[in-house]
Order: structure tokens, then sequence, then C-alpha cells
């Protein structure tokens, strides 16, 4: 570079600002304003005038810190030995050149352990005689934050390990890609910011005050690092990975010892092709040293250890073009725009549509109709507008109108205090109500079979149905005004709507779609307060110290109950006779059951059932279902297009059953 001393430091100034302040938005916020690959240009950028010029380097450089500030919501936890961050290369080339400089600094042969780079936050756990003591952030390196009781929700992390041992391991807390889109479904629907990818909705889950949050989240971990292993008698990362599967961490089952380069480099093309179909955010592979005394040896800067790197994936970014924005209203009257696009592959599908969230983000960004935009995945699942390309905007471009009324009904849209969304709060707009009644006769509400969006439309279009309400006093003269409907399909769905009077309440608390109130918080309700009219006079209190529900559902819950349509709602559900009261029992599992007092895990799809009504089944068979492999599981259930979860039984020894095994043994039952 041809920069002078002066204007070094000019720019290291500016660079400095730009990355601290990407960084504070990205660990301490854990809502990021640049892309990775905006912050990993800038960032090499400044290693490389800092490397020209090293006497210009600051303490306050960002090439010199790790993480970022503590939260003062939190307990600070010092680390006995620094949490340091990682080196990274972006190509092969470097990744050779890594791989030169090391051969060149040790005087032995050696090889690696090469694993995936998961998309998450660091977590320290310790362990005392076997039991979790604490949990802790990496904080800025030196201190983080304790987030004990937020990790004992986590259901991979083990409150026991097999072997009563005192140690520290370390690794990552991530957040599946299943549940981050769920996530961000439900914040949008809710009007809340949205998460940018599933490495800051992980942040963001694990530093809540609230513990019943971070369970509602369903973060995951990989365990990766063992603290002081020689008092183990482990002496190499493969190993290591072992001892602590063994022990009941939750390890990923990807990694390999590989000692040639042309080894790694096919690792990496494997895991490039495969990146889409994984359960979960991976951004790189890393490779380390895999003899642990030769990691000692080789010792770290003040930020990174010099016995690993990270390798990052490129961007896939494609370039197109934005010809519309839409509005849809979701039930609960938020209105969400969606980016119309010219389709372009993208991450290996086609793409054209991205949400753009609410109108704040459409103004941060300034996209506008005819902006040609960078596209990319954020976390490898929801397409986004990366930024606009202002050298392609047309020379008449103007920005983009917010709307102000609603796309559905035309009533006035409004903001609600602390929502960045735009809302409808007409109770009587088509959309919403529209929604609505499919949700309520959705699977996982009344379940009220052939009564889907298109004949929900036609009841609207005819005048036949205004509230969920409205379902129970159909007849057969009113479904025979619908299309295609004769005496069959008109007879199916009477019986089918009068079937679901008879649902346990917890099936009705679902359909009525109240704000967090989700399957698994209603069944809990139900079962605690035996009836809605219960629940419904229940003070904030009582339905908060439920566990496993929380301030945040009772606070939803009461409002919802004080509202006079509700109140008028409730009395038309009793005049129509529908159930008001718990009655799912969950009856004696059978002692001689094959599957009665095992562990089971399923994984896969099954041409025969849904993985929630296997799971049931299996249940009511005496067996315990858990979502993750370890050496507690008695048996993985496999069906067509297993895993990785059946490569970890593999590794664990766990016995894995076929589908028609499984089929084999519950007809015996």
């Amino acid at each position: 570079m041809e920069l002078t001393k002066e204007a070094a430091q000019q720019e290291l100034a500016a660079l400095r600002t730009q990355l601290n302040g990407w960084r504070t938005a990205y660990y301490t916020k854990d809502a990021p304003v640049a892309t990775d690959a905006e912050y990993d240009k800038q960032y090499q950028r400044l290693l490389a005038i800092e490397q020209q010029f090293p006497e210009l380097v600051t303490p306050d450089s960002p090439t010199q810190q790790v993480g970022d500030t503590v939260l003062p919501e939190f307990t600070k936890v010092p680390h006995e030995q620094p949490m340091l961050s990682m080196g990274d290369v972006f190509s092969l080339e470097e990744l050779a050149g890594f791989d030169e400089r090391l051969r060149k600094t040790v005087d032995e042969d050696f090889d690696y352990n090469v694993e995936l780079k998961i998309d998450g936050l660091s977590l320290s756990l310790v362990y005392v005689d076997g039991q979790l003591q604490q949990a802790s952030t990496r904080g800025n390196g030196r201190i983080g934050e304790d987030v004990t009781k937020n990790v004992r929700t986590i259901k991979d992390v083990p409150q026991q390990l097999t072997r009563p041992l005192t140690l520290e391991v370390r690794g990552e807390c991530y957040m599946p890609k299943a549940a981050f889109a769920k996530l961000n479904a439900q914040r949008e629907a809710d009007g809340l910011e949205t998460f940018a990818n599933p490495r800051n909705a992980a942040a963001g889950s694990l530093r809540q005050l609230d513990p019943h949050v971070t369970k509602q989240r369903e973060l995951a971990t990989f365990i990766y690092t063992l603290m002081d292993p020689a008092q183990f008698n482990v002496s190499t990362q493969d190993e290591a990975i072992r001892f602590m599967a063994d022990l009941g961490f939750a390890t990923n089952p990807s990694s390999e010892r590989l000692g040639e380069l042309s080894e790694i480099d096919a690792y990496i093309e494997r895991y490039t092709g495969q990146r889409e179909q994984l359960s979960y955010g991976i951004d790189g592979i890393v490779l380390k040293v895999n003899s642990l005394p030769l990691q000692a040896q080789l010792g770290a800067t003040v930020k990174v250890p010099r016995w690993e790197i990270a390798y990052k994936f490129p961007p896939d970014e494609q370039e197109t073009v934005v010809r519309n924005i839409e509005w849809t209203i979701g039930r609960t009257g938020v209105v969400t725009p969606t980016a119309v696009m010219d389709t372009v592959q993208l991450a290996g599908t086609q793409v054209s549509r991205a949400t753009l969230h609410n109108p704040d983000y459409i103004a941060a960004k300034d996209i506008r109709i005819g902006d040609t935009v960078l596209l990319h995945k954020a976390g490898d699942i929801i397409p986004e507008i990366s930024r606009v390309l202002l050298d392609k905007r047309p020379a008449d471009s103007v920005p983009y109108p917010i709307v102000t009324k609603c796309p559905s009904c035309g009533a006035e849209l409004v903001h609600i205090e602390d929502e960045v969304a735009l809302r409808c709060i007409n109770p009587q707009c088509p959309a919403q109500i529209q929604e609505q009644l499919t949700h309520f006769a959705s699977r996982p509400a009344m379940n009220i079979d052939g009564l889907g969006p298109k004949i929900i439309a036609q009841l609207q279009e005819k005048g036949l149905v205004h509230d969920v309400a409205d379902l129970y006093s159909l007849t057969a003269e009113d479904l025979a005004q619908l299309d295609k409907f004769k005496e069959k399909s008109i007879a199916n769905l009477l019986q089918a709507i009068d079937n679901s009077r008879h649902n346990s309440v917890e099936r009705l608390l679902t359909g009525l779609g109240i704000r967090h109130v989700g399957a698994k918080a209603a069944t809990v309700l139900a079962e605690n307060f035996g009836s809605l009219g219960a629940l419904a006079k229940a003070d904030e209190e009582s339905i908060a110290a439920v566990d496993g529900v929380g301030p945040i559902i009772a606070k939803a819950l009461v409002q919802y109950f004080a509202m006079p349509n509700t109140q008028e709602l409730l009395q038309q559900f009793t005049t129509a006779g529908v159930n008001m009261d718990y009655t799912t029992a969950t009856p004696a599992a059978p002692s001689d059951s094959f599957f009665a007092g095992k562990t089971i895990v399923i994984t896969g799809k099954f041409a025969d059932y849904s993985r929630p009504e296997l799971s049931a089944r299996l249940q009511a068979l005496g067996a315990k279902v858990t979502g993750s492999v370890s050496k507690k599981t008695d048996l993985l259930v496999a069906g067509a297009d297993a895993g990785s979860k059946l490569s970890k039984a593999t590794t664990l020894g766990v016995t894995v059953m076929s589908a028609d095994e499984l089929a084999a043994k519950l007809n015996e039952n």
C-alpha cells in the first residue's frame, strides 16, 4: 500500500470508529448493522495498514479486542484462562499459507482436527463433582456474563455428567435453523424487531433476564474444548471430543482428523455442498492442531491462538432488481412488506421474494422500486437484501412511500408503543379474520379437517362467517352455496366442525391465537387451570407462577381476557356447546411395552407418521422422547434422509431402529 504515515493515521481512525460501532451492534446489542462480508473486508483493510505501520496500533483497535463489553445486568465472571477469538482466512491459498507457516515453525510432523465453524456464540461451562456449577459467555475474553440460569433451560446441556468430575469445557451455543425461522415468524407477527441471523438470535436469547424466554427459544450447543486436558490423560483434540461426548455433552459428529491439505480441501468442498441441508448455520470450517501439547507449545497472541485458523466461506450474494413491494396482513394485524424481485439462483434455490420486515427496515436501507440490490441468505435460511447498489440506481428514483392504510380494509395503520411494525387494529379487517380462521381450524388448534384457506375465503365472501364462533352456526344450506360443495363434502365438513366442539380446551386456547401462547403453553395452562373460565379469571401473578409460562405470556393472557370482545366470544362458544374444560388425560403406559422406560430420539422422515404423531405414540408406550443424541440415549429411530443424529448415534454406539423395525414393534404393542 502506498500510504503516508499521516494518511494511514487518518484511515485507521475512521476504520476503528466504523468497526467498533459495528462490533458494539453485533456483540453487545445482538443487532448487526453490517454483513459479515462487509465487516471482514474492512477488518482486513485495518489489519493490513496496521501491519505496515505497527507503531500506529492502539489498544482500542478491533485487532486487539475479543468480543465486547459485559452487559451491566449480568454478574461478571472472570475467566481463569482467556476465551480468545480466532484468526480468519478467506481462500484455500491463504489456508495453505497458514499450514506452511506452521510447519516451518514446528520441528515435528502433525495433523489437524477439522470441524465445522458453528454460527453461534462462545460458552463456558464449569462442573463441580459432575454437577453444572456455572455457565458464562465469552464477554471481552477476560470477563464474561453469568448465564447459568438460562443455560439450565437448554435441553442438550447436561445438568449432571456421567462421571463426578470437576472440569471446565467450552463450546458454541447456537439456534437451529428451524427454531430461528419460527422465532422470527412469531416476532414479526407480534410486531417486534426480527433477529438478523441465528447467531444474534442465539445471543439475544441466551442473554435474557427471564429464563422462561430462553427456554422457549430452543437453543442448542456443540462443545469442543476441554480445559486442562492433561489431568484426564487426554492428549489430542479428537480424544477430547470423544471424552466430552462420553460425559454427556453434545459434540458435533462432523469433526475429522486430517493431515494433508488435499483432504482438508475435500472436507471444505463436501460441507460447502451440504451446508444448506444442515439443521444449523455454519460460516466456515476450523483447523486445530490435533496435538494438545503442541497447541500449548505454540501458544497465542493477545487475541488469537497460533494453532488454529478459521476458513470463512465466501458470501453467496446475487445481484437482482426490486420490481415491487407488496404488503400482507397477519392474523394479529401486523402489516409486513415483501420485496418482489427478478428471480435469481441463491444458495441452491430460486429466489424472487425477500421480507423487508417493517417500514424502519426499508428506510434504513433506503430500498426503492427499481433499485439493483445484493441478495444473500441470512443464516443460510432467509433471503435478505444486503445493500442497495447506489451506482446502479435509476436517475428518476424516488424514496419508497410507506403505506398508511391497510391494503385489505383501508383502515388507518398505527404504530403501537415499543413495536417497529405497522398494525391494522380494525377487528373486522377481512385479511386478519381469514388468517385467524385458518389458524383456528389448523391441526395444532381445533383440527377442523377440510376447512382450509380457500374454503374460508369463500365463507367470508358470501358473508357466512365473521369470526371463529360463526363456524359453529353453519348449516348445510350455508355450505351448499360454496363452489363444488356437494352432499358428501357438506356432511364431512359439518361433522368435522361438530367433532371440534369436544376437543380438550388446550386446542381452543391455541386456536384463539393469543400473542405468545402456542400449543405447548396452551397445554401447560390447561393442565394447571383446568378450564378456560378459570384461566380467564386468573391474575398475572398466578399465571406467571406456572412452570414454563412466565410474565410475558401472563400479561398477554390477562390483556386478552379483559377485552369485551373476548367475553362475548367465550359466551358464543358456550352457547354453541364448545368444550371449555381440560379433558386430556395421559393413560398409564403399559409396563410390558418394548419402549417403556427407554430414552428415544427420532430423526428423518416417516411415511406413516408425522414426527409429533410418532413422538406421542412412543410416549404413550412409556418412552421418553428427547431431541438430541447422547450416551444416555437408548434408541435412535431413523427414518428416510436421517442426518447428523444418525452419525452421532453410530459414533456413540447407540442402537438404531429403522422405520420397518419400528412398524413391527408398534404392531406388537
